[in-house]
């Protein structure tokens, strides 16, 4: 079965017809539950997601702040695999349509097997992987089986990439560009700061792949600041911290679909 890069792609150029940035919610498989991941993922599309990335739990993820870090211990001591990383996206990918992508560290992919989990994120439905930590040079073997599965490959860009190392990565990627808005980890953030839009319009000068870019936001006002110059919108620890805050895991549900509401809101007013 060939994975869903074409959804990714059609959504994509759905949203720029429209005129508007993507919104895209980022929340870990097996948080709180496996099951309560799943529907947390129902609920952020019913908000207004256009596309979702289900993070794949890691004990030492660099790239995430705090807050996402408190929920894949959760999900870590819970015993979440591999495995229900694949439930989560076939289950919500079969009841919504939705592009919906991975995002994983690499060691985890490199011990379960490059073309084992290519295969198995394509029979799921999923749309590709956002690897954070893999370097482009080292990507042949990993693009290789994307390829051939119908999968894309997200590389992410910060603001630190010089022009010519945007350009090689650009390259390799395929679906979207990840730009990281600022030098850092993820979390929320009072502003998100020109670093972002400079590192978009640098970005796009070496492709023409959307640049979608992440990290700290969590509201619609700078939802709608960064879709006035993005492609996309991604919001991750805003909706983590929403489930973490909520009393009881259907309060969960409903602060994360509200948000996700707003922040569709946001990126329809850039």
């Amino acid at each position: 079965m060939s994975g869903n890069i074409e959804l990714l792609n059609t959504t994509l150029a759905a949203t720029r017809a429209a005129d508007r940035a993507a919104l895209i919610a980022y929340l870990p498989a097996g948080f709180p539950t496996v099951d309560g991941g799943i529907e947390a993922v129902k609920a952020v599309i019913a908000g207004g997601a256009d596309i979702v990335e289900i993070g794949l739990p890691h004990s030492d993820p660099v790239l995430d702040g705090p807050v996402i870090q408190t929920a894949d211990d959760i999900a870590l001591r819970g015993g979440v695999r591999i495995a229900d990383v694949m439930r989560t996206v076939r289950e919500a990918y079969e009841a919504t349509g939705v592009p919906i992508l991975v995002m994983t560290y690499w060691n985890p992919i490199d011990r379960y097997g490059v073309e084992r989990f290519t295969a198995e994120l394509a029979e799921a439905g999923g749309a590709g992987c956002i690897l954070p930590d893999l370097p482009v040079q080292e990507s042949a073997l990993w693009r290789e089986h994307a390829e051939k599965h119908g999968l894309a490959t997200v590389f992410v860009v910060a603001p630190s990439s010089q022009d010519a190392r945007l350009a090689t990565i650009t390259a390799a990627g395929s679906g979207f560009v990840y730009a990281a808005s600022l030098m850092g980890v993820t979390g929320t953030r009072a502003s998100v700061g020109a670093q972002a839009q400079d590192l978009v319009g640098r970005t796009r000068a070496t492709t023409d792949l959307p640049v979608c870019v992440g990290l700290g936001v969590s509201n619609a006002a700078q939802a709608a600041e960064v879709a006035g110059f993005a492609d996309g919108v991604i919001v991750g620890s805003a909706f983590v911290k929403a489930m973490l805050d909520a009393p009881d895991e259907a309060a969960g549900l409903a602060a994360v679909r509200s948000l996700a509401g707003e922040l569709a809101e946001g990126v329809r007013k850039r």
